[in-house]
Parts: structure tokens; C-alpha cells; sequence
């Protein structure tokens, strides 16, 4: 059996049988296009399998050695890989600028990372292993694009581009071309997507007959996007490749058309997607962020948990029997927190803090898990097992503590203090889970009516308005 065939079987008995499948024949048999930065969400909906067991199945892939793990870093404006990196402990600057957009970001975990898949070069070698080899309009679709821009496919999308653009060149390292081109009236933009370097051209005033010059060089050195006005007419445009590598400009019509194109967006698996599915939790531990990393997310679900009452539980049924009632209790919800796309942080006592990447994940755990405790209370026809759930959205950090990856902020603070509101079977929760459109229409579903209190939480300066879902 060769190397690959054996890390294939390994997939198969990790992850769910359709998706290692379905991985497997696209090694084989995809387009090398296809295995470069793979949009896990799209792969999904492509093979008709569940979303969540085809994560899984590429967080497993990764660890094994069949993909490459890459964290791409954009701009939420123009969707541009701005910096990509095979560790989100890479993502370390305090700002990122875009020249294609000029403007700069604060990096958050939420839409600006995304996190896609690359097959290993051990496994296949693709042409995307070596950016610098592929057509320029390649690069630009599987480079410095990220997975969430929908592009057409073949030959429309290249016809497509050749019609926002005036002209484009391959330049090598240290070379130099003149473009001679007829400017339209219009905004155009002199973009390098290998530099990430651009100067804006606002063509407007009379036409002119008259040649107007204009120089632009590509280097290593980020430098602000700068605006240059010109008259309609020709142009004779000197590009100057100053860098160990080729670069790839082009002048581009700023047009509705070329905002259409960008906007028309899907979704992509986010790093805050990615850090709350227990599997990569599980695989990867504390490889996720640097000990002082500090990393934004602006919306999180948190929901805690505690047993009501466990220590009169030992007392009133024994020690075996509590021990194995817990037990229980726990592996209850780790499967229903994994079921619903979520994560657990960590336990502490009898107590669990667990994350979803939104309110209406969280709630349906939540509404799970007070099913469940009611079929392991069942078969004693009595309610041994009581469990107290508080949920809360909002922003976080994300950080490595105690070698795991953890959350800080006012959010955790508000989920856990909720929590200890909760009594009997009830569940409480917070303003922005419950005004949430998902979780409204799932509540009506269920005929639930959340109740709502002003209660002061320990530690939160202001009273809040919780809601109890009976």
C-alpha cells in the first residue's frame, strides 16, 4: 500500500465514509484547480453531504498529511487574500491594508480569516504549489482571490476580466514593459495582485491628443494607494518590476460591473467557523494562537452549563452511581454540542462553557440538552439529573491559556452569569439570542414564548433583560 493509500484508509476511519469518499476521488481525479485553497461549504453542497462531517473530514485530512492547512487573511471590501499563512499564529498585525481597496482592517476571526484546504505536494503535485507558474488570470482566481468570491466558470470568467481590462502584462524580476493604451473616461486602477500594490487613475476633462506618461514600480514596500488624475487619451505606461519574482499588473475599468463581479460572494469556512468545531479542537489543541496572541471575534454564542444540586446527588444515591450519572451527563453533551456545530472550551466541576458560531446553534443545543437530561432521568422516574443553561452572543477574544484555546471578555462574562440565573428546567438567555430571526423562528416552531425578566448580574454594572424559555 503506498503512503497515500494508507493515509486514505486512516481518513476513512476517522471521518464519515461519504466524505473521505468523496476527498479521496477528487485527489484522484480533480482538476488541479480544484485542490487549490478548496471551499469546504461549496465542496459540501457539491457532494450533497452534511457540512459538518465534511469540516471534519478536512480537519482530519490536514492532520494526516493529505492537505495543507492554509489561514488567508482579507479584505472584507474586494475579498483579496491579503496575507496567508499555514498557522493563524501568523495573523499578528494590528492592522492590514489592502491597496486594491485602499483602505486598512482590524483582523477578526469572524470574516476576515478564511480557512481553506490545499492538497499536500507528497500526495499531488498541482500547479498551485508554485504560484509563480500559473497563468496570470489563474493566479489571480486561485491566489489572490479568496474561496468566497463566485467567479464564472471557464472560459466567461476569463471574458469576464478581459472585459474590465485595458491591458496586462507578466513582468519578470527586474524587468520592465510599456503599456500603450487609449484611456476611456472612467476610474481605473494599476493593481499587481503578486505585490498587492496599486495607483488609482481618475480619467476625466477633455480628451486629449496628446501622449501623457506615467511610471509605476512594483517593490517589496507597502506603500499607501495614491490617486493620479489624467485626461481621456492615449497613455504610455512604464511598469518597472523591482522584486525578486514576477509580477502580474493590469489596468482595470473601476466599473458597476467590476463591483458586481466582486460582489457576488458565498460562504467560506471562517476561522471563528474553524475554532468552534470540536473536532479541530480536539486535533489541534493549543497550536491554534501564540501565547500572546490576542485575536477579535465580534460575534460569538457562548453557553455554560451546571448540574443543579450534584452534591446532594452523591449524597442521596451513592458515589458509584452519581459518578456514573455524571458521566453520562458529560458525554450527553459533548455529542450534542458536536452535533450542532459547536465546541466545548472546557469543564470545570460539573459545569461545561461550549461555543457555537450562532445564537440559533447555541439555542438548539441548549433545547437538546434538556431533552436529553430528561431521557437519562427516565429510567429512575425520578429527576436526579437537573441541568442549568445560560446563553449569551457577542464579542470575544480568542487566546491560548493553560495551553488550550480559550475566550475572554465581557460576552463569557454575561453567558456565565445568565447561567446562574437558571432553575429547574428552564434556560435562560440574553437580548441578542432570542431577537435573533433564526432563533425566533425556531422557538415558534417549538411553541416556545421566552419570558422575559430585568435581573442584575454579579460583576455587570447595569440590570439586563434576560428571557426564561420554559
Amino acid at each position: 500500500m503506498s503512503d497515500a493509500e494508507s493515509r486514505f484508509a486512516l481518513l476513512r476511519q476517522a471521518a464519515s465514509p461519504e466524505a473521505a469518499q468523496a476527498i479521496q476521488d477528487l485527489v484522484r481525479e480533480g482538476a488541479d484547480a480544484d485542490l487549490c485553497r478548496i471551499n469546504v461549504y461549496d465542496f459540501a453542497a457539491r457532494h450533497g453531504l452534511r457540512e459538518d462531517w465534511t469540516v471534519d473530514a478536512f480537519v482530519h485530512a490536514s492532520r494526516i498529511g493529505l492537505f495543507e492547512l492554509s489561514w488567508n487573511l482579507l479584505c472584507p471590501g474586494c475579498g483579496g487574500v491579503l496575507e496567508a499563512a499555514a498557522s493563524l499564529k501568523s495573523v499578528d498585525k494590528a492592522h492590514y491594508y489592502c491597496a486594491l481597496c485602499a483602505g486598512g482592517y482590524e483582523p477578526t476571526l469572524d470574516e476576515m480569516v478564511e480557512v481553506s484546504f490545499t492538497v499536500s505536494p507528497g500526495v499531488r503535485k498541482i500547479a498551485g504549489h508554485d504560484p509563480h507558474t500559473l497563468p496570470m488570470w489563474d493566479y489571480y482566481r486561485q491566489i489572490f482571490w479568496s474561496s468566497g468570491i463566485l467567479f464564472p466558470d471557464g472560459a466567461a470568467y476569463k471574458d469576464l476580466l478581459a472585459s474590465l481590462t485595458l491591458d496586462a502584462d507578466e513582468i519578470p524580476a527586474w524587468g520592465k514593459c510599456i503599456l500603450n493604451v487609449q484611456l476611456p473616461k472612467e476610474f481605473l486602477i494599476v493593481f499587481d495582485a503578486v505585490t498587492h500594490s496599486a495607483m488609482f487613475i481618475d480619467v476625466k476633462g477633455e480628451p486629449t491628443r496628446e501622449r501623457q506618461d506615467l511610471t509605476v514600480v512594483f517593490n517589496e514596500v507597502s506603500v499607501p494607494t495614491g490617486t493620479l488624475e489624467l485626461r481621456p487619451g492615449p497613455l504610455r505606461l512604464t511598469l518597472e518590476n523591482q522584486t525578486d519574482h514576477r509580477v502580474l499588473p493590469g489596468i482595470f475599468i473601476a466599473n458597476e460591473r467590476l463591483h458586481d463581479l466582486l460582489g457576488h460572494r458565498r460562504r467560506f469556512l471562517t476561522a471563528k467557523d474553524l475554532l468552534t468545531t470540536q473536532t479541530f479542537r480536539d486535533l489541534y489543541r493549543a497550536d491554534t494562537l501564540d501565547i500572546n496572541q490576542r485575536m477579535k471575534i465580534t460575534s460569538l454564542t457562548f453557553l455554560f452549563t451546571d448540574l443543579k444540586g450534584s452534591t446532594e446527588l452523591y449524597e442521596r444515591v451513592g458515589d458509584l452511581v452519581a459518578y456514573d450519572l455524571v458521566r453520562a451527563h458529560f458525554r450527553v453533551l459533548n455529542e450534542v454540542v458536536a452535533a450542532e456545530s459547536g465546541s466545548v472550551v472546557k469543564t470545570i466541576g460539573d459545569a461545561v462553557m461550549a461555543t457555537f458560531p450562532t445564537p440559533e446553534r447555541g439555542l438548539s443545543a441548549a433545547l437538546r440538552m434538556r431533552e436529553a437530561m430528561g431521557r437519562l432521568n427516565a429510567p429512575e422516574d425520578r429527576e436526579d439529573l437537573i441541568l442549568k443553561i445560560g446563553l449569551h452572543e457577542g464579542p470575544c477574544l480568542a487566546v491560548t491559556l493553560n495551553e488550550r484555546l480559550d475566550y475572554f471578555g465581557q460576552t463569557v462574562n454575561i453567558a456565565a452569569r445568565v447561567q446562574g440565573l437558571a432553575i429547574s428546567q428552564a434556560i435562560f438567555t440574553t437580548e441578542p439570542v432570542v431577537s435573533h430571526p433564526l432563533v425566533a423562528r425556531l422557538l415558534d416552531a417549538r411553541g416556545l414564548k421566552p419570558t422575559p425578566h430585568r435581573a442584575s448580574l454579579r460583576g455587570i454594572k447595569e440590570e439586563l433583560t434576560v428571557y426564561e424559555i420554559p
